[in-house]
């Protein structure tokens, strides 16, 4: 049971201590002085600069600072040399006219008030050195080809120690390889020599880099002979050694320079770097390999370097310890070395250095001091500045091994204590309080702080506190209840994380922080910001050089925060060029060059976020000509051609073109040869004899061709008998006794030679007959004459130079000239179809009488006459063509009840055969033409008198007319049709027993023994009876009605003038004012007041007065044959005629019926009275 208090007091005190060790105390309370900034261990100085050693603490009150130099105190009252800073233990030693040297040894700093003493690390000063090389005389070395060298550098030790290097004496680095390389003692190894390695400046420069100085080796000469001339006076020289054989050393397998022998060992200290070489000789050059004889090598901490010749592990940890294997190996053999590392270390911590504690007066607590190192290093606890077990006995205090415990501390037990590890690597040493303090609780966060974060991102709400006890830290939200669990997570600071942080999260947020003494509370607030997001981004672009481009980058962000749109290329700033113009989302490049290629990002930065998006610009350009042409391969009839591709400016090449230019033939012209493909640079051209060739190359990418290439040298090829012979070899006759041969000539590049002629040949086809040739030159055609008609003949052309003839020619076929035609066809026929169509046949005449190509029949045909006595006489002729060897055709568009007369020939190539003889036939009736007019005249009351003519075309017996007619009103019939069949001698009739002031439209036609004809329409109206008629002349004769009908239409002019000039000016109308008011807006009736129209706007310019009497059509009048009495007059009473006759009805109103007719299309008219009384108000 006691066992089990103890490890449950254990676990609270470790508990209660680890709450404790997030503390920080503000410096306005009492606290031990804690060092804040000190010089390293190990501070090597600048002899040239004055010594500053650093210590700076702080504590309540501000700790006082006093020195010890190699373990006594040291007076800086007493060295006039030597100030400490105010405020500060920091130590400033001037050194001039001093030695620096005067002032190492080891420093150590204290600091200390009334509540404790810390100390510093024991500080080591000394003083850099960078000494020179000893003065020394280095003598050659001579060394045999092929043999191992080593060039000694053995710099001087210095403090650091020096970097090597090995430069000329132009201050180049001398070049290093497989074969030659640096090795990590400074020395140069040549792993076998070459005749290129004598010289006289192999120079190794050792740089101090404390005191940036740099000190030189004396030159070493290498010399490399090759004669073994010198063999015997070397011999004499070097105490007669044999120094050269016959030649350069053998071939030897590997054996190595460094490390010596089979195996080597080495000790590296845990965090530190571990170097491990192996330097091989052998011929040829070995190469060198690695290994870990029991494990892998370490990938993320390995490297190799100077030609794998070095194994480097950075980081070094106890796993690696252990052997490693080195392999050299040439063709011939290989070797290897095992290095045994050892792993040591230094102390270390394993959880980090003891902390400082804050307990209030009956606290308990620990003070951990746990490191590690190996060997296992020795622990050492000391209390401000003295080791513990000299300091006073304090019960509440109990030291085990690594860890101090505090039980039940009291007011005044605040103190430092010191913890030293050490072992023979070196020592870790550690100030830790115990600060014994009673404090109510503060927020040591600023009040009212605002902090943004971006959705969905995590939000980190700080509370940092101080309080002894350790304060209890609560959360809340508004007025909600305390903050515990998701989303919400609390640290053991105070601070209250929201992960992913949503817009709803945003507010007030109350921290409360309570301990035993007190209650503080602070406030602060949440932002919650939408994310910057680039919508669009800029894409790839692939732009020719000399033009635009433009990248987009539209972003979308928090309304609230501030954007910078930042554009770079290459991750750099934009170039300084007035080409470059930046926009809020997009970037323009005008006038591109290939120096823009690049990759281009726009960042969207906001002051709590950014987003960025990138996109590569590739610049293309034509591609470079080719240069460097060369022929190679030279024979009669062919060449190679080589070149040097030029610049594709980013746009692969994709073909060649290997042109040609013949300044033998065609000086001046250039001719395509032949396409190579983008990714080759030779071809094969086949060429012609006797050509003087000179070439050239052109390339071609996606953005077109290049310039063309310097032409190659001129390239002349062999003369040859001719490979080809003319094309194209035709015969034909201009006459009937003659045959005119012709072909394609052959051009400058196919002629091979000199001389170049065509041998003709030719003979009649059939039998054995022998050819006829003849020769001619410069010429494409030739005339044979006396050749019998149209006969088929066999042609050969041949082609011939000085250098002998082409090859045996094709041969081809044509014939001599031909003759007209001698037979006419017989048997001639014909067969009427119908009245328009009729069909001839007729043989087909003998080939032989054809005396030529066939090409086909004619037939020649004319009407003679119609049939009928009244009609003309017609003799036009007409042809029909019928192609090829035809024995019939159809003759369509024949004009009825007609004579006509035909014959039919034979024609060839050279024209027609005589006719055959004429041959006659009738076609048979037709239908009639249309009546050549017909016309009204005479109208009465209820008659009219009908006139009409014949048809021009009869197309056959006329048996009669037919008239047919009915009433109408417009274009609509309005009664009956009546038929009247009339006999074929009559032109006129008088119709009776029709209505009065009633339209009639008639149709008339002509009829045969086939049928009727086509009618002609025509329309007429019928008189009003004289009754009628009396009273509204009566009434329109009156004077009294003649002048008001003036005098309405003088005022109804006026008035419309009047408006026309008012709207025209563009101002509001009364009539809009009554219009917005009126709350029909169908229809407004004329104002009396006003003398204004109803449903006037001044957007309706184009629209018809309400209530006036325009139609849609825009005009009041119709065409003629429309005005009849009854539109007017519904049946004729209500209509009145002036005492000229003409119809004044229309100022009083159409007929019901008239209306209904029309659709309703118009309005009703003003009355007279009503336009007389608007225009008085108007005026």
């Amino acid at each position: 049971m006691e066992r089990r208090g103890w490890m449950g007091a254990a676990l609270m005190v470790l508990l209660l201590g680890h709450l404790a060790n997030t503390l920080e105390v503000p410096l306005d309370l009492p606290q031990p002085p804690t060092i804040t900034h000190q010089s390293p261990k190990d501070y090597i100085i600048d002899p040239r600069e004055n010594i500053v050693i650093h210590c700076e603490a702080k504590g309540k009150p501000h700790p006082s600072f006093s020195w010890t130099r190699n373990g006594t105190h040291f007076d800086i009252d007493e060295e006039p040399k030597v100030t400490m800073r105010q405020r500060s233990g920091t130590l400033v030693i001037d050194i001039s006219g001093e030695k620096a040297e005067n002032y190492e040894g080891v420093y150590q700093c204290t600091a200390r008030n009334e509540h404790g003493t810390a100390v510093s690390n024991d500080i080591i000063i000394r003083q850099s050195r960078s000494p020179l090389w000893s003065k020394e005389r280095n003598e050659p070395f001579v060394v045999r080809e092929g043999l191992p060298l080593v060039l000694p550098c053995s710099p001087p030790a210095g403090l650091p120690p020096p970097i090597i290097f090995w430069m000329d004496n132009n201050f180049q680095r001398l070049p290093q390889s497989s074969r030659v390389s640096q090795g990590l003692n400074g020395d140069l190894y040549f792993s076998n020599v070459v005749k290129e390695d004598s010289r006289s400046d192999y120079i190794c420069y050792a740089r101090f880099p404390h005191t940036q100085t740099i000190q030189q080796k004396q030159p070493i000469t290498v010399r490399v002979p090759n004669l073994d001339a010198i063999n015997e006076t070397m011999a004499d020289y070097y105490n007669d050694t044999d120094f050269f054989s016959d030649g350069p050393a053998e071939e030897r397998g590997p054996s190595f320079l460094s490390p010596l022998g089979h195996s080597s060992s080495k000790t590296v200290l845990r965090g530190q770097v571990l170097e491990m070489e192996c330097i091989a000789e052998g011929l040829p050059t070995p190469e060198i390999s690695w290994s870990k004889v029991s494990g892998d090598l370490p990938a993320k901490r390995t490297s190799f370097l100077h030609y794998q010749k070095t194994l480097r592990i950075v980081d070094v940890s106890e796993s690696d310890a252990g052997d490693y294997r080195c392999t050299a190996r040439n063709r011939l053999n290989s070797a290897h070395h095992t290095i045994h590392v050892s792993v040591n270390a230094a102390p270390y911590w394993i959880s980090g250095p003891p902390k400082n504690l804050v307990l209030a007066p009956r606290e308990t607590s620990v003070l951990t001091c746990r490191a590690s190192g190996t060997p296992k290093p020795n622990v050492g606890w000391f209390m401000n500045g003295v080791p513990i077990e000299n300091s006073p006995v304090d019960p509440s205090r109990k030291v085990e091994d690594d860890t101090i415990i505090f039980t039940e501390v009291q007011t005044g037990s605040s103190a430092v204590y010191q913890c030293n590890v050490s072992n023979e690597y070196g020592y870790l040493l550690a100030n830790a309080f115990v600060n014994v303090l009673s404090e109510s609780p503060r927020v040591l966060t600023p009040n009212n702080k605002v902090y943004q974060v971006i959705r969905n991102s995590r939000a980190l709400l700080d509370c940092y506190s101080f309080g002894s006890p350790i304060p209890k830290i609560t959360w809340f939200k508004d007025s909600s209840s305390t903050l515990d669990g998701d989303p919400y997570i609390m640290h053991d600071n105070g601070t209250i994380e929201i992960h992913g942080a949503q817009a709803h999260n945003s507010g007030k947020y109350t921290c409360v922080a309570r301990n035993i003494l007190g209650i503080y509370e602070n406030h602060v607030y949440l932002e919650v910001k939408e994310p910057t997001r680039i919508l669009k981004q800029p894409e790839y672009r692939m732009v020719q050089r000399s033009r635009s481009v433009m990248f987009e980058c539209k972003v979308k962000h928090d309304a609230s925060l501030i954007p910078t749109m930042t554009w770079l290329k290459d991750d750099g700033e934009l170039p300084d060029d007035e080409r470059f113009i930046v926009d809020s989302d997009s970037l323009t490049i005008m006038d591109v060059t290939e120096g823009d290629e690049g990759v281009y990002t726009c960042i969207m930065n906001t002051t709590l976020d950014h987003d960025s998006a990138s996109a590569h610009l590739t610049v293309v350009e034509h591609p470079d000509p080719p240069t460097d042409l060369e022929l190679t391969d030279q024979r009669d009839r062919s060449v190679q051609l080589t070149w040097t591709p030029g610049d594709e400016h980013n746009s692969p090449i994709q073909k060649f073109i290997v042109q040609y230019e013949d300044s033998l033939h065609h000086r001046g012209h250039w001719h395509n040869l032949s396409e190579v493909p983008g990714t080759k640079t030779t071809t094969h051209l086949k060429l012609s004899p006797y050509v003087h060739y000179t070439f050239r190359v052109l390339a071609v990418n996606a953005v077109g061709l290049s310039q063309a290439s310097f032409p190659s040298r001129l390239y002349k090829t062999k003369a040859a008998a001719p490979d080809e012979n003319p094309s194209g070899v035709e015969g034909h006759g201009t006459e009937h006794d003659n045959l005119l041969i012709s072909w394609k000539p052959l051009t400058g590049t196919q002629a091979n030679g000199p001389g170049l002629r065509y041998n003709v040949m030719w003979r009649q086809k059939g039998g054995d007959r022998d050819w006829t040739s003849e020769t001619v030159a410069n010429v494409s055609k030739f005339m044979v004459v006396g050749t019998p008609t149209f006969s088929t003949y066999e042609l050969k052309v041949q082609a011939v130079n000085d250098y002998g003839a082409g090859p045996e020619p094709a041969v081809a076929h044509g014939h001599s000239g031909e003759d007209l035609p001698v037979a006419a066809p017989q048997n001639v026929l014909v067969r009427v179809l119908n009245s328009s169509l009729a069909e001839v046949h007729w043989d087909s005449v003998p080939p032989k009488t054809v005396r030529g190509r066939l090409k086909g029949y004619k037939v020649y045909y004319w009407r003679e006459q119609s049939l009928h006595k009244h009609n003309p006489h017609h003799a036009e002729k007409q042809i029909l063509t019928f192609s090829g060897n035809h024995s019939h055709g159809m003759l369509p568009g024949l004009h009825p009840f007609s004579l006509y007369s035909f014959n039919v020939r034979v024609f060839n190539g050279k024209g027609e055969g005589p006719p055959c003889s004429n041959q006659q036939f009738e076609t048979p009736e037709g239908v009639p033409g249309v009546p050549s007019f017909l016309r009204i005249k005479d109208p009465s009351l209820d008659s009219l008198t009908l006139e009409w003519g014949a048809p021009h075309d009869r197309n056959g017996r006329l048996t009669g007319y037919t008239l047919r007619y009915q009433p109408v009103n417009n274009t609509h019939a309005v009664g009956p049709v009546q038929e009247v069949s009339l006999p074929p001698n009559e032109t006129s009739i008088t119709l009776l027993n029709l209505k009065y002031s009633t339209r009639y439209r008639f149709y008339l036609n002509a009829n045969t023994g086939n049928g009727a004809g086509p009618a002609i329409p025509e329309e007429a109206v019928t008189i009003m009876d004289e009754a009628t008629a009396s009273r509204q002349v009566d009434i329109a004769t009156q004077g009294w009605f003649i002048g008001l009908m003036c005098a309405i239409a003088l005022l109804i002019l006026i008035l419309l003038i009047i408006c026309f000039i008012q709207r025209n000016k563009g101002g509001k109308y009364p009539v809009k004012e009554k219009e917005d008011a009126h709350t029909d807006p169908e229809f407004q009736p004329m104002k009396d007041e006003d003398c204004t129209f109803g449903e006037y706007s001044d957007n309706e310019d184009h629209k018809p007065l309400k209530g006036s009497r325009t139609p849609s059509s825009g005009t009041v009048k119709r065409d003629d044959s429309d005005d009849s009495l009854v539109d007017y007059g519904g049946d004729g009473g209500d209509g009145q005629f002036n005492e000229d006759g003409s119809f004044i009805g229309q100022y009083s109103g159409k007929s019901a019926s008239r209306g209904t007719a029309e659709g309703h299309e118009s309005s009703e008219a003003p009355s007279p009275i009503t336009a007389m009384n608007s225009l008085n108000s108007f005026v």
